[in-house]
């Protein structure tokens, strides 16, 4: 160990890394690690410690990289080189480089660094070992002549300061008990913040423990307190102070708060100006430390009675700024940035404005650097209402600097000044150096000075005075109340003097103690004379106006007199105690005086006035109730008060306390009595307890109590009732206790059992038996021994024995049984018996079977074995055993201690042959003779050792899966006596976010390939190959990289050859959709409806292969298109799926029938009511005639109104039918009337036309034209219209200009003038416009449409 790092080599280069292990950090020294190397890092650092002075502490860390590194320890500060300090091993077991200290001195306290180097690197990390200062030894009275003197001065110390239990110290290998009880008042978010200071990085596995005590505490404080919220744990606020505070409703108000430091009880009032105080706001309570010093650092504690509700880590690191935060003066809108640099590490500081304080949020960015000592606070957005005052806090150190936002302008970012306002600042500085090291009384002229080169310095450079503000205020001074003068307060000119008392350029913040305000050299940079703030003087407010645009600096500096360095302080002091109150001035020659509630104090008035150069004591020498007041004292017009509270404990008389605790020893069934008097300020509440058990008036316990003295009487005690009897005496001023001890004496308990035979023998009977739970309190002196023969009635007295329990009986026959009865005595009585069961004699009992032999060793020529005695000796001991062997491939088992039995349980076999494979076992011999042998121990060869193998070759990993890893390698080389042949492999893994290797074969395999199970989809892996034989295992070889368990990447593609891209369902039925696919790695997978995602009711359920939508009961809602996109790191893939959810048709309306044309029919009929919910929805019409007497259907696929029948012939009745009809299915029919023509028959008679010549020709017309059509896809399309002229015209289909009359697709028809084109599956392709063009010799026409093709 050292002080230092290592010294090494210079690196070529440096390279910052940054490791997983938070607070370590790696430096690298060359640019390109070789293949297999690695540079040092730590896979546990440290934990820091807290040990007692006088104890062993100890760290721990364990380190990897290749090759190994060299682990070395140092100190920040001092040295560590002392071999008797500091001693430094390596675990091999446990691989833990440890650094041990073995009698742990306060001056060992510091910061420890660990080192890891290695060629390629270094890795380093700190650790703070705290040592907490021991108990003082107790002198002896002889020693120092004043034995009562010492002793009653101990009985103040116990009443003045009360201490609570702290928390146990940490043990080797636990947890800190302190960090537990952080952690139980922290909040959730606060944990790995504090986990992180003890340097604990992975608290998951101590939550369960956390949360039991957390409960436990719970409920304790569910009895004093109902509510308890908003915990804010202690930080140092810009105001200078420590506070902590919470939100607490009491179920008793009058309970007791107790704040504890360390255990130690800290008195606190509501004054501000005291060290500790509380201020209470409804029920929220602030605690405050005032000027935090780095004594006030520790564990604080907040208890109500004697129930924790808080605790708080105060800690106080020794850090100072080595570059302090400067103003900053930004552009609306812009980013300002405050940074800080620190002489120490640390995790976190705080950011605060004078409200309070600042977080990480959008708002504000905090950042730390690599190395935790810059600091940096980014303020985001700047607008006029960011402008003001901000500070930096590290422990009880603060720097503030001031933010100035304008509106317009450029401003200047993070403390980037001009010229000009760098030069200032510097003068300022160099006046303020030398105005602090002039002595006082050359004070005021150098002041003057310094001002007036400061004002000349500002006006030639025409500054405008913004950057002044690092001088005035003090803003990064630790607090200027103490100092004698506000220009002391580090880096301000504010006079910052006294506690109470003011006179700086400030106003002064507490008025109480003299006229002149003055500031406090911290926060406040206001320039006035000095004058109180509420003075009517013109000229003093002309004065306090009067504000400069320059640097802040006075215009004079003016002797103000004496001042006070150190004020007083309040005091609590005890009844009989001496009291001393103490402040200093900064003048030796000024005199002063004390007052008493406004009443001038003497030597005379029985206190002692002492003056010392500058200090002024007054001391009390035995403080008295009337002592208590407020104190002040006064010198040339300055004033500090300070008030003495006189307190009045509880005390014990000390002889009446030494008899007290001398212990009570009684017989059973007597009485027991303590008398203890007792003094101090009334009221008294009196306790008393038993075994920490609180006593109250009974039958048997009886309590007097008086204003000097309390009793305590049992009666009729009994041997439980013996214990600590213990007295506290409370009132409110302290608690003091006072313990005894009950002895209650009787006879013991019976011996406990049971009775275990150690021998049986022929001749003889030994046993032995444990002596009683409870000796009644006196020695057990003798056990009385009785004995039965088993079928008689009769016991036997065999006498006592001395305290032994242990008998042998040396009269006993052969092949009989007996039974003993054992008493103990003492000097009180004698116990009850204890009864042993039936014991045989002279009957024969082989031991048990020995442990399986181990085998030690094996060579050509000799097999070493050893193995364990029985646990059954059969009732004597063991004289021996015998060993056996047998040769593998025989049934034989042959002896080999030939000379006589074994007495040792090791034994050397040399009567083997070299190659030979063989298997032991042993057996047991007692008196009766030999047991039963053991089982076989497994098969060893005769050969000598052989060397473990090297590491295997050409490792690959071959194929993957989700669950699995294939793996292939070659065997290891052979190289004569280093490194042997392999026998076998075992293959280990490691997840990557563990630390421990998982062996996933228990037996080698021999074969040179492997496939690992049970692997978790899509986690990583560390992968290696362990070569091993008879000599053992060999160097593992892995791999650089980890690997993923998935398959190699797949892109998306969907899977199946009949996959619907229409579902048709019922409405109220269920829908599943189940798309296979094949993809790697696991792909997302998203559904979407018509572009949008689906709703709540559908369950999308999602494998490697496959996707399933479910929608449970379904709707009409439901219908459209579904999108399935299968996406992964290769590529993605969609499929599109149209559900439609209907139901049965409603029938359409009622049916007419109208006769247009001679020879045709035409229906017409209302829609169905499912129409316009259903675009698919259509109409389909029969007819029945009176001769055929059967329905046909005429007309399907119908998507309008109105459809013409045609051949109509006269003198038959005719009947139509239209049904509505869907994706489902048919609806009941709608009936039309009946329609028939009637044939008129006349009387045959021939009449002669007459011949005319007639022209019956005409040119082609349209009757009914295309009319413009809209179909969806995928159904069929049915467009017709109705032709006439003569000759009958020629009817052509065209789409968009070409002919369609010759294309197979499309079915026409051309029935009585009625022309139809019926296409069976429309497409997109379909689309255009449709013509007919009808031609004769007359002329011609032609008819046109459009036809839409629905998605």
């Amino acid at each position: 160990m050292s002080s230092k790092p290592p010294q090494e080599k210079p690196p070529s280069v440096a390279i910052k890394k940054r490791s997983r292990v938070p607070g370590v950090m790696i430096t690298q020294f060359v640019e390109i690690l070789p293949a297999g190397k690695s540079t040092p890092d730590f896979t546990r650092k440290p934990m820091a410690s807290t040990v007692q002075e006088g104890k062993k502490a100890f760290f721990k860390a364990m380190v990897s990289g290749e090759p190994a590194p060299t682990v070395t320890w140092g100190r920040s500060k001092g040295e560590g080189d002392d071999p008797e300090k500091y001693k430094t091993r390596y675990d091999e077991r446990t691989r833990e480089h440890i650094l041990e200290i073995p009698n742990a001195k306060l001056d060992q306290a510091d910061t420890y660094k660990c080192f890891a180097t290695n060629e390629y690197g270094n890795a380093v990390c700190t650790v703070n070992l705290t040592v907490i200062e021991g108990g003082h030894k107790k002198k002896s009275q002889e020693a120092n002549g004043q034995g009562t003197q010492d002793f009653r001065a101990m009985l103040k110390k116990t009443t003045i300061v009360t201490k609570k239990k702290p928390p146990p110290l940490q043990k080797e290998g636990e947890i800190d008990p302190k960090l537990l009880e952080l952690l139980l008042s922290a909040p959730k978010k606060d944990y790995e913040k504090v986990c992180r200071e003890f340097g604990v990085t992975d608290f998951r596995w101590i939550l369960k423990q956390l949360k039991q005590m957390k409960k436990e505490r719970e409920d304790e404080q569910a009895q004093v307190v109902e509510k308890l919220e908003n915990v804010k744990q202690i930080e140092v606020k810009p105001s200078g102070r420590a506070e902590f505070s919470f939100d607490m409703k009491l179920k008793d108000p009058n309970s007791a708060v107790n704040l504890y430091k360390d255990g130690t009880m800290v008195s606190y009032n509501g004054n501000k100006n005291s060290k500790h105080s509380l201020e209470k706001k409804g029920i929220n309570y602030l605690f405050s430390i005032k000027d935090p010093q780095p004594d006030d650092a520790g564990l604080y504690q907040v208890d109500v009675e004697e129930t924790n509700v808080l605790t708080t880590d105060f800690q106080v690191p020794d850090v100072e700024f080595v570059a302090k935060i400067e103003d900053v003066k930004v552009t609306k809108n812009d980013d300002a940035i405050f940074q800080c640099v620190l002489s120490t590490p640390l995790n976190r500081i705080t950011w605060a404005k004078v409200d309070s304080s600042l977080e990480h949020s959008d708002k504000y960015e905090i950042t730390v650097s690599e190395d935790k000592l810059t600091h940096t606070l980014r303020i985001k957005d700047c607008q006029i209402a960011d402008n003001g005052d901000y500070y930096a806090i590290a422990g009880i150190m603060s720097s503030g600097a001031s933010l100035k936002v304008e509106a317009g302008q450029k401003g200047t970012k993070a403390g980037d000044h001009d010229n000009r306002s760098k030069h200032t600042s510097e003068q300022c500085k160099e006046i303020q150096k030398e105005t602090i090291e002039v002595d006082t009384s050359k004070h005021a002229k150098i002041g003057k000075d310094a001002a007036d080169a400061a004002v000349k310095a500002a006006q030639r450079n025409g500054d405008d005075g913004d950057d002044g503000k690092d001088g005035g205020d003090g803003r990064d001074g630790r607090d200027g109340r103490d100092g004698g003068d506000g220009g002391d307060g580090r880096d301000g000119f504010g006079d910052g003097s006294g506690e109470r008392t003011g006179a700086g350029t400030g106003e002064g913040k507490d008025k109480r103690d003299g006229g002149n305000g003055d500031g406090d050299g911290e926060f406040k940079n206001l320039l006035g004379d000095g004058d109180d703030i509420n003075t009517s003087d013109d000229a003093g407010d002309n004065k306090k106006k009067r504000l400069r645009d320059g640097p802040l600096l006075p215009e004079t500096v003016i002797d103000r007199g004496v001042q006070f360095v150190r004020g007083l302080s309040d005091l609590n002091a005890n009844v009989g105690c001496q009291a001393e109150l103490s402040c200093k001035l900064s003048s030796d020659t000024s005199e002063g005086q004390w007052y008493k509630n406004g009443k001038l104090l003497t030597d005379k008035d029985g206190v002692k006035i002492i003056k010392e150069g500058a200090c002024h004591t007054l001391i009390i020498e035995c403080c008295k109730n009337e002592d208590g007041a407020v104190y002040r004292f006064e010198s040339e017009g300055r004033k500090s008060e300070a008030t003495i509270n006189v307190q009045d404990p509880p005390k014990l008389d000390p002889d009446a306390l030494g008899n007290f605790t001398n212990p009570i020893v009684i017989k059973a069934g007597e009485n027991a009595e303590w008398k203890l008097p007792f003094s101090g300020g009334a009221p008294m509440n009196i306790q008393w307890y038993k075994n920490d058990y609180e006593l109250l008036p009974a039958i048997n316990v009886k309590i007097e109590t008086s204003d000097t003295e309390s009793q305590l009487r049992l009666t009729k005690c009994q041997r439980k009732d013996s214990g600590e009897v213990k007295i506290k005496i409370k009132n409110e001023f302290g608690t003091t206790e006072a313990t005894s001890k009950l002895i209650v004496l009787d006879k013991p308990t019976p011996p406990q059992g049971p009775v275990d035979i150690v021998e049986s023998a022929v001749t003889s009977v030994e046993f032995k038996w444990k002596p009683p739970k409870d000796s009644g309190g006196c020695p057990i002196t003798n056990y009385i021994i009785e004995r039965q023969q088993v079928g008689r009635n009769k016991w036997s007295n065999l006498g006592e024995i001395p305290g032994t329990p242990h008998y042998r009986d040396t009269d006993v026959d052969p092949g009989r049984r007996y039974s003993y009865r054992i008493r103990a005595k003492n000097a009180e009585g004698i116990s009850d018996y204890l009864q042993s069961e039936d014991i045989s004699a002279g009957v024969l009992r082989y031991p048990g079977q020995p442990t399986t032999p181990k085998v030690v060793s094996a060579f050509k020529d000799c097999i070493n074995l050893s193995w364990c005695a029985p646990c059954d000796t059969g009732g004597t001991k063991i004289v021996g055993y015998n060993l056996e062997k047998n040769k593998t491939g025989t049934n034989y088992w042959s002896l080999v201690n030939q000379k006589g039995p074994i007495t040792d349980t090791k034994y050397a076999v040399k009567d083997v042959f070299e190659g030979a494979a063989y298997r032991f076992r042993v057996s047991a011999i007692n008196l009766s003779g030999a047991g039963d042998p053991s089982f076989p121990c497994d098969t060893v060869t005769a050969r000598d050792p052989m060397k473990a193998p090297g590491k295997v070759t050409d490792l690959k990993l071959t194929s993957s899966s989700y669950t699995t890893f294939s793996l292939g390698w070659n065997k290891p080389k052979e190289v004569k006596g280093v490194e042997d042949e392999a026998q076998g492999y075992y293959v280990e893994i490691r997840p990557i976010d563990s630390l421990e290797w998982i062996r996933c074969n228990a037996i080698p395999i021999s074969l040179t390939s492997y496939t690992v199970l049970g692997l978790k989809a899509m986690a990583t892996y560390w992968v290696r190959v362990i070569a091993t034989n008879y000599g053992g295992d060999g160097e593992p070889q892995g791999f650089d990289n980890y690997f993923t368990a998935m398959p190699p990447p797949v892109r998306p593609k969907f899977k199946g050859r009949n996959m619907k891209t229409l579902v048709v369902v019922r409405s109220g039925n269920t829908v599943r959709l189940n798309i296979n696919f094949e993809a790697s790695p696991m792909p997302d997978i998203f559904w979407v409806k018509d572009g949008i995602p689906v709703a709540k009711h559908v369950t999308i359920t999602n494998s490697d292969k496959g996707s399933q939508l479910l929608i449970p009961i379904s709707e009409r809602s439901d219908s459209g298109i579904y999108t399935i996109t299968v996406k992964n790191i290769v590529g993605q893939e969609s499929f599109n799926v149209e559900i439609r959810v209907t139901d049965d048709p409603k029938p359409p309306g009622p049916t007419e029938l109208e006769q247009n044309v001679p020879g045709t029919v035409t229906l017409c009929w209302a829609p169905s009511p499912d129409e316009k919910r259903d675009d698919r929805l259509h109409y389909m019409v029969s007819k029945r005639d009176s001769f055929k007497l059967k329905w046909r259907t005429v007309a399907d696929n119908l998507f309008n109104n109105k459809f013409t029948v045609v051949n109509i012939m006269p003198g038959r009745e005719y009947y139509f039918r239209v049904f509505a009809k869907n994706d489902i299915g048919l609806s009941p029919p709608s009936e039309s009337p009946v329609f028939a023509i009637k044939k008129e028959k006349e009387r045959f008679k021939v009449n002669m036309p007459e011949i005319k010549s007639s022209d019956l020709e005409s040119p082609p017309s349209f009757i009914i034209p295309l009319k413009r059509r809209s179909a969806p896809e995928g159904y069929e399309c049915y467009m017709s219209c109705a032709v006439r002229g003569d000759p009958a015209p020629h009817v052509t289909w065209c789409r968009n200009n070409i002919s369609l009359n010759t294309n197979t697709n499309y079915l026409i028809t051309n029935v009585c003038g009625v022309c139809s084109l019926l296409i069976l599956r429309v497409g997109p392709r379909d689309c255009g416009e449709y013509k007919v063009v009808i031609e004769n010799k007359l002329g011609a026409a032609e008819s046109s449409m459009t036809l839409n093709v629905r998605e």
